[in-house]
Formats: C-alpha cells, sequence, structure tokens
C-alpha cells in the first residue's frame, strides 16, 4: 500500500485533500480525532443539526476550539481551520471539496445527501449503511455515471468483509461464508430502547444511559444491525444471504471453518457462498471463550489436497475435514480507520466495498403486536426489527424494508413475527428515499422477465 506516501506527497505540495463531513456522531468523532494528526487531510467543514454536541465530540477528539472556529466555509478553506454548520446542502456544494463523508445514520438523509455530492461532483464515503442497503446500488451507479465514486467506510465492518472476500478470491479460493461476530441471543429481537439498557451495562463501560443514543445501540442487538451489514456485504459482492436469515450461530474464533461451512459438510449454513454472523454468546448465554464479538472474517475451501495441506502447515484454522480454512481479523477500529477509505477514493479512484447487484435486503419484522394506526419508529424502536432476506424472496413477498419502517402509519394489525409488507403501511411515494428504493428495485431487481420487466409481486407473507 502507498496510500501514507501519497497523503504524505499532498502536504509537501500544500494540496490537502479537502473533506466535508455530514453528522458528528461517534463514528465521525473517531474519524476526527485521527484526520487532525494525518498529513494531507483538512477537513473543511462539519455539518450536524445540533452543532452543541458537533463542538462536545470535537474537545474530546483532541480538537482545540481554534481549529473549528472558522466562520464561514470560505475561512476554512483560507486558513486550514474547520466551519460548523447546521446546513448540509451547503457544505456539500462547496466546489473546492475532494470526499463528502456521510455519517447521519439515517437513509433517508443519507440517500439526499449522496446524491448532493454526486452532483457536485465530489466522492461520497457512506458511513451510512442504512441508507446502502436501501438504494445503495443505484447510488453507485448514478455516481459512476458522474464520474466519481461511491465507497463503503472502511473501519466499519462491511468493508472489512469485502476486504476478506476479495483476498480470497484474488488467491483462488471459492468463497464458503464471510461475516463477522457480535453478541446474540434469540430474546434481544424483542429488546427496545426501554429495556436494552439492562443488557448494555453488563458489558459496556457506560454508567449513564443518557450519554449513549439508546435506540441506536439497540439496532445492534436486536440484530438489525448485523441484517444491514450482511446484506451491505451481499450487494458489495455477489454472496447470497441463507434463505432463513442470519442464524447467530455460537463460535470460538478458532471455530469459524467448523460451524460457518454447509450443513452437508458438517457445519451450519444452509449454502455455500453466503453471510454469517457468529455469536458470542452460547443459547444458554454463557460468554463462548475466545470469541470474535468485534471481528470479522472469511471462511474458504481449499480446492486441491496440496492446497488442504498448506491450510494445516500453515494454521489457517482448518475444519476436522481440511477442506476449509478461516482467516480472521479480531477487531474493527470504525472511524479511526476511516482515512483509509478517503485516501483510497481520492488518490487512487478505488472504493473500499461498493455495492454492485442487489442480492440481499432488510426486512421489517414485528417485535410484538403491532395494531393498526401506530407509527413505527424504525430500526432499533419499539416496533420492528431487521432481518436478512434474500432480495428475490423479499420482493416476491413485497416485504417492507426496514429503512423505510420510521415514521409510517400501519393501516392493518401485524402479528408479533410477522413480516411486514408494503401493504401493511402508507407509504408516500412522493419521499425521495422511497422513489429511490422503487427506482433501484426497477434497474437492480433479481425478479426480471426474460425481456428485463419486472415480475409482479404475490404479496404473500413469508413466516419468521
Amino acid at each position: 500500500m502507498n496510500l501514507s506516501r501519497l497523503l504524505a506527497e499532498r502536504a509537501a505540495n500544500d494540496q490537502p485533500l479537502r473533506i466535508a463531513l455530514i453528522g458528528c456522531g461517534k463514528f465521525a468523532t473517531m474519524y476526527l480525532t485521527q484526520a487532525r494528526l494525518t498529513p494531507g487531510i483538512h477537513v473543511v467543514g462539519i455539518a450536524d443539526l445540533d452543532l452543541g454536541r458537533a463542538r462536545k465530540n470535537l474537545g474530546a477528539a483532541g480538537w482545540p476550539q481554534a481549529q473549528f472556529s472558522a466562520p464561514t466555509i470560505d475561512a476554512a478553506l483560507a486558513s486550514g481551520g474547520t466551519c460548523l454548520s447546521e446546513n448540509a446542502s451547503t457544505l456539500i456544494n462547496t466546489q473546492a471539496l475532494d470526499v463528502v463523508i456521510e455519517a447521519t445514520g439515517a437513509p433517508r438523509a443519507g440517500i439526499r445527501h449522496c446524491r448532493e455530492a454526486i452532483a457536485a461532483g465530489h466522492h461520497i464515503v457512506m458511513v451510512n449503511v442504512e441508507a446502502d442497503v436501501l438504494a445503495g446500488p443505484l447510488l453507485a451507479q448514478e455516481a459512476a455515471q458522474a464520474g466519481v465514486i461511491y465507497s463503503l467506510a472502511w473501519g466499519d465492518q462491511p468493508a472489512l468483509i469485502c476486504e476478506h472476500v476479495d483476498w480470497a478470491r484474488s488467491c483462488g479460493f471459492e468463497v464458503t461464508a464471510a461475516g463477522k461476530g457480535t453478541r446474540y441471543l434469540p430474546d434481544y429481537h424483542s429488546l427496545t430502547p426501554d429495556n436494552v439498557w439492562n443488557v448494555l451495562r453488563e458489558y459496556l463501560d457506560f454508567d449513564d444511559p443518557g450519554s449513549i443514543n439508546l435506540q441506536m445501540f439497540n439496532s445492534f442487538l436486536d440484530g438489525s444491525k448485523s441484517a444491514i451489514e450482511m446484506t451491505a456485504v451481499c450487494n458489495a459482492t455477489g454472496l447470497m444471504p441463507q434463505d432463513a436469515g442470519l442464524q447467530f450461530p455460537p463460535a470460538s474464533r478458532f471455530e469459524l471453518a467448523d460451524v460457518c461451512k454447509p450443513r452437508t459438510d458438517g457445519g451450519s449454513l444452509t449454502r455455500h457462498g453466503t453471510t454469517e454472523v457468529v455469536s458470542s454468546l452460547t443459547r444458554a448465554g454463557k460468554t463462548v471463550p475466545h470469541h470474535l464479538a468485534m471481528g470479522t472474517f472469511v471462511v474458504v475451501k481449499a480446492g486441491s489436497d496440496y492446497a488442504r495441506q498448506c491450510l494445516r502447515e500453515y494454521h489457517m484454522l482448518p475444519d476436522k475435514t481440511g477442506n476449509y480454512g478461516a482467516l480472521y481479523r479480531p477487531t474493527h477500529m470504525i472511524g479511526l480507520e476511516l482515512g483509509v477509505s478517503i485516501a483510497s477514493v481520492a488518490l487512487r479512484d478505488e472504493p473500499t466495498g461498493q455495492p454492485v447487484c442487489f442480492s440481499s435486503d432488510v426486512v421489517a419484522t414485528a417485535k410484538r403486536e403491532l395494531k393498526a394506526k401506530e407509527i413505527l419508529d424504525g430500526e432499533g424502536g419499539h416496533c420492528v426489527f431487521g432481518q436478512q432476506m434474500p432480495a428475490d424472496r423479499a420482493l416476491s413477498a413485497r416485504a417492507l424494508p426496514l429503512g423505510l419502517s420510521g415514521g409510517v402509519r400501519l393501516t392493518r394489525n401485524v402479528a408479533k413475527g410477522q413480516i411486514l409488507c408494503h401493504d401493511d403501511v402508507e407509504l408516500d411515494h412522493t419521499d425521495e428515499a422511497v422513489r429511490a428504493r422503487e427506482a433501484m428495485v426497477q434497474a437492480f431487481s433479481p425478479l426480471q422477465s426474460e425481456n428485463g420487466a419486472s415480475l409482479d409481486d404475490t404479496g404473500e407473507r413469508i413466516p419468521r
């Protein structure tokens, strides 16, 4: 790799990469603490609806106040400082920028900001995986047509997993499974922001539930974030979800090749070439020794007797048969690593993961009995959680994407555990996110007739 050298050259020539950051939460704060220490990087502006929070986070990231006190974007460009703004659109439309980082976590806002960046001629690093799984293939296509790059965010697990897959395929391996570790129990699917703290405080170093976004943290535990991230991986690599989605089998980092292989070979997978998330807890709630809760992995299948021999000789964590081997990364550093994406897209014209197909979807599933006229509160909330599902099955069932489940009204009752469909809610078809999703489905749907027209949806419900 030569990214650090290229950044140093930009710094030496007084031509730093000019960055706009949209959203100043946890991920962004982690990036900012490294950005001020990285040669060749100038964060021109930061947009957030809560500037008080942004200033607090910048202080936590080690930024002196003088560094983010530029009164205007033009002043920031002239001085090398940073301008804070509540107006994301004004910042994005600054022509001098090189890269826009979208880190709001809100799918509707993410789609809008991404399209504004593309229209302004800027590369986009999409930290907002929620927006990516809702319409990412379309956004990446629109970016390419405009001559800019749309990229997943290095440091976040989807991009790291995509790199695992690329490594394996570049080495001639057949990818059996790729994924990550997490903390999972089946009961977690029903967690809400009201009771998730009882779980979080068991293992997180937080004393005050008011110090974190409980709905956001809940999405990691109720299964939604895992479904979102594995969908991003599938759509960027062509891997296919399992028919029933993620199963979260308990596994240590040394058991990956035995657990994450097809059932026909003694593993847990329903198919070859898929995604899975392994749990750091047994179903009885005991911690798995040497678990991979913060890490990522890929499992490959050896293609010859000699390759199988090498898997053993070089300790590539083979399964008991010797046919499969695993490679893992024990952790991910989230925003601390985001600079890799920024440098890669701006200096090498190469994304660190990018959606290229629509093989996977994330569908909204009822956490409890839902009543007609209720307003759903989306990812990590009180009403629904996300399940990964093959895109063709989701489309055939007219399943409601998780990314469209926030702020919509139910038209009828939905039973606990039932996957919601489009007819269960009132969707605003003039909404930009809804229209982007419809356009993405039209362009990338795996349900296509021979003449390219989309096949009719059945409306059939899918049991959990």
